[in-house]
């Protein structure tokens, strides 16, 4: 299968980018969202990307639908990119297998749900997956395709050969687990450093700093088994011995964490989360992000 027409379901944070990473390389896209604002302003979301490094002539291959149905009708290829909600994507994913041509892939885009909770109540579950793409989908170039337990071996091919075509380069997850790879490793990261500051061990400055500025440096060029093998295995066992059971183990989110969502303290776009944030300052990251982003582009090109 070579797949010519891809439809997104969800206009959001992450659908508009993977809209834009397919019509970048040629594609032609129908894109839908239950929000008809969002929906409508697709077109120049994609056309700001330009300032990221995005091709602005993307949008004119991208195509607002009014209804899901249109959307997926005649589509190659189904992504679902609509908030984390179990029981809001089953039942998204029952109006695209009820559209939808009974040949296309269908995917999930969430970054956490199990793919087989999702796609349970499908009666053709051999062409459901998972991709994960990362933020911004137009700049990250990994996205993790997910075997789910009733995946076809052809189909997941197809989707891998797929995304390495537009320049992604897409991963293969063997076991449908909550969190797939990256998340599951991210979010243990997370858990620690919350642990570190909820503990009076530093404050959270610091963490983010010590992060940066040590082995946040070496991660874009060294994996976490590619160090261990350089510093040793028995150097890496004789750590894990001594850390190992020190760590946070807290069986669901820590009460600093519980804390700031309940006072409504969610981070830059409520001006404070683990920090104080101006919108000058939360613009600042973004910028600097963006940047740091952009010259991995120009460095891959």
């Amino acid at each position: 299968m070579q797949p010519k027409r891809i439809a997104v379901i969800g206009a959001g944070l992450m659908g508009h980018g993977i809209a834009q990473a397919f019509a970048g390389a040629g594609l032609a896209v129908s894109i839908h969202d239950a929000d008809p604002a969002r929906r409508s302003g697709v077109p120049g979301r994609i056309r700001e990307l330009e300032q990221l490094g995005a091709d602005p002539a993307a949008a004119d291959r991208v195509t607002p639908a009014d209804t899901l149905a249109a959307a997926v009708a005649g589509a190659d290829v189904v992504i679902e990119a609509v908030p984390e909600d179990l029981e809001l994507k089953k039942r998204v994913f029952a109006e695209i297998e009820a559209a939808a041509p009974p040949d296309a892939l269908l995917a999930s885009n969430t970054s956490v749900i199990p793919i087989t909770q999702i796609m349970a109540g499908l009666a053709h579950r051999r062409r459901t997956m998972g991709t994960h793409w990362w933020n911004p989908p137009h700049q990250i170039p990994l996205v993790e395709v997910v075997q789910a337990e009733d995946t076809g071996d052809a189909e997941i091919a197809a989707m891998m050969a797929l995304l390495a075509g537009i320049g992604k380069k897409p991963v293969h997850v063997r076991r449908d687990v909550p969190g797939f790879i990256g998340n599951r490793l991210q979010h243990a990261m997370w858990r620690e450093a919350i642990a570190l500051v909820q503990a009076g061990v530093c404050d959270v400055a610091t963490v983010d700093e010590v992060v940066k500025e040590s082995f946040g440096r070496r991660l874009s060029v060294l994996g976490p088994l590619e160090n261990a093998d350089l510093v040793g295995t028995d150097l890496t066992l004789m750590v894990h011995r001594y850390l190992l059971h020190d760590l946070d183990r807290t069986p669901g989110p820590q009460p600093l964490l519980e804390e700031l969502v309940a006072a409504g303290r969610l981070g830059m776009k409520t001006g404070g989360g683990f920090r104080d944030w101006t919108e000058a300052e939360a613009q600042a990251v973004r910028t600097r992000l963006a940047d740091h982003l952009l010259r991995f582009d120009v460095h891959d090109t």
